[in-house]
């Protein structure tokens, strides 16, 4: 039975309950699509590598094991952590791009947005964890390459997920500002 306040808002309470069941798939198949956007990622970097000598970074395994209670020293190069870290950013952020892809938020923009979202994400956990340094402060080479990464992630992880996330959950209220 609906809440007057479910009534109020013109939002039928077996809608929502749908929505919320239509995300969590959403957010699934989202995963697997964050997971082919490092798998992509990974594998040019490893090119780009070879390319620059740019030698790996452990940030991602410092800040996941800061984030853990533990103190790792800038010197420790804790490959396993690492993984995880960047796999399951990855693989996390995924699932948000397949609940963007469910409710419409698709194409270029999307991307875009996903890039920075994936961006600011990195950024907050290594700042917050003092691992890393503000991205003003690094080198314009070492800023160019990692967004580029981070974008190829994106758009990789947004090109998979729109296409096997159908838009079933756009909405049409709120098109206006009133």
């Amino acid at each position: 039975m609906s809440s007057p306040a479910d009534e109020r808002d013109g939002v039928d309470v077996d809608e929502r309950r749908t929505r919320a069941r239509a995300l969590l798939p959403a957010a699934g198949r989202g995963v697997l699509a964050g997971v082919a956007g490092v798998a992509v990622m990974t594998a040019v970097e490893k090119v780009e590598q070879t390319i620059t000598h740019r030698p790996d970074s452990y940030v991602p395994a410092r800040t996941l094991l800061t984030l853990l209670g533990r103190h790792p020293s800038d010197g420790d190069r804790p490959v396993v952590w690492n993984h995880a870290m960047h796999w399951g950013t990855g693989a996390a952020l995924g699932a948000l791009r397949g609940i963007w892809a469910a409710v419409g938020l698709r194409g270029p923009q999307a991307q875009f947005a996903h890039t920075v979202v994936r961006l600011a994400t990195d950024q907050t956990l290594e700042n917050v964890t003092g691992v890393g340094a503000p991205p003003a402060t690094w080198p314009r080479q070492e800023l160019v390459v990692d967004v580029l990464h981070k974008a190829i992630y994106s758009v990789v992880t947004g090109i998979v997920a729109e296409r096997i996330v159908a838009p079933r959950l756009v909405s049409r209220r709120g098109t206006t500002s009133h």
